[in-house]
């Protein structure tokens, strides 16, 4: 079951939520992608829709109808065809998501200077600032709706809490298209009232551990002894989730005026049609990407390739993922995946290239990684590598398949 899936628990008497002390808003558009597709398809409002393409690709998104057949983001669109075979599938049109996101931005630059994009569709906002001019924050979270719905024609949904973790979950708890206030007085109730999956970080592995040690609600893991919780799930997990648990989260809305992206290509002496050349050049460039990221202590969520053909044609794809990165394997994965379902094979190149985009801060990065990831795993490896490049120079370790060069 998704986080998504969870509905907001119940509030203990009638009166309206007191929003005193909540300055943090998380909006997030509903089904982003899919919801402005269906902006020059308003026949197909209301109906399960899929926006993604071919048979070896991946969903982009989903309405929730399709959503409602078990069809989700990321899902291999072989899989979401079995799962919704009366969907419509719709391409991506990635211009009009980037020209629709910098409207809604400017939407938030209105309200608050104080604006931490996530990626195209969501971000916090910190409108301690603007209650005098604008209302309570419950009210410049109806605006936003407002405003968004009125000149973008496409919905939103806004937790309204006094921190980022709270707020964001309260969002994803009153989708689509709702307003979600937890007060101050209320976020540990709120919080422990919720399964263990709720919590961000908790992916199915971690809830089946959690499960096993008998811990099914939030309220489970808050009277759990913190060193047990440490014992079980590791130092830096339990500690996190022991955090969760009690709604705590010190995390400041940071604006950061950063580079928009970052990526690498590469243009080939000779055109090249062999995959498995290709497969060996995206791991080049993802890992030369990855490492001006974390060079510049940035994470980022969507992966675009670029791929340009003997006569000079030149075509681009991209996926957003679920939670920002800055690890190698899993820019190439993306990219290698995003090449494959292009189905060139011995299509002849000339260039190709990785890029990441939606760019933040990694220590201010609201989505904590996966809490299965294991102890030593790829992370660990790339900033080895960092270490001995700093140390030897630039290309004197790297993935072993890059040894065979062609």
């Amino acid at each position: 079951m998704t986080r998504r899936q969870f509905r907001p628990p119940p509030r203990g008497g009638t009166a309206p939520a007191d929003d005193t002390g909540c300055t943090i808003l998380h909006v997030d558009m509903d089904a982003f992608y899919a919801s402005a597709s269906l902006l020059a398809r308003p026949d197909l409002i209301g109906t399960p829709v899929i926006i993604g393409g071919g048979t070896r690709g991946v969903v982009l998104s989903a309405t929730y109808e399709a959503r409602a057949c078990g069809v989700s983001a990321a899902m291999p669109m072989a899989r979401a065809r079995r799962l919704c075979p009366q969907a419509v599938i719709l391409r991506p049109d990635h211009d009009l998501y980037a020209r629709m996101s910098d409207a809604i931005m400017e939407t938030f630059a209105s309200i608050t200077p104080l604006i931490e994009p996530i990626s195209l569709d969501e971000a916090f906002l910190d409108v301690a600032g603007s209650v005098r001019r604008l209302g309570s924050p419950a009210s410049i979270g109806q605006r936003i709706r407002d405003t968004v719905y009125d000149e973008q024609g496409v919905t939103c949904s806004v937790g309204v809490a006094p921190s980022k973790f709270v707020a964001k979950l309260a969002s994803s708890l009153c989708k689509p298209d709702g307003l979600l206030v937890v007060p101050v007085t209320e976020v540990v109730s709120f919080v422990q009232q919720l399964p263990v999956g709720a919590l961000w970080g908790v992916g199915e592995k971690t809830e089946a551990a959690l499960g096993r040690l008998g811990l099914v609600t939030v309220a489970d893991i808050a009277h759990t002894p913190l060193s047990t919780l440490k014992r079980a799930l590791g130092e830096a997990s339990g500690q996190h989730l022991h955090d969760l648990a009690w709604g705590r989260d010190a995390r400041r809305v940071e604006p950061v005026h950063r580079e928009k992206s970052i990526g690498s290509d590469e243009t080939f002496p000779v055109d090249v049609d062999d995959p498995a050349y290709i497969h060996r050049e995206l791991l080049r460039l993802s890992g030369k990407t990855a490492s001006r990221m974390r060079a510049a202590g940035l994470v980022g969520r969507t992966v675009s390739i670029k791929v340009r053909f003997a006569d000079f044609t030149t075509i681009t794809r991209a996926r957003t993922l679920r939670d920002p990165t800055d690890v190698t394997q899993e820019i190439y994965a993306t990219a290698k995946s995003l090449y494959d379902a292009l189905g060139l094979e011995r299509a002849r190149l000339r260039l190709v290239g990785v890029r990441v985009e939606a760019l933040i801060r990694a220590a201010n990065a609201p989505i904590q990684p996966t809490l299965e990831e294991p102890e030593f795993g790829w992370r660990d490896a790339d900033k080895a590598m960092d270490r001995a490049s700093a140390r030897f120079g630039a290309g004197s370790v790297g993935p072993a398949s890059l040894l065979r060069r062609d």
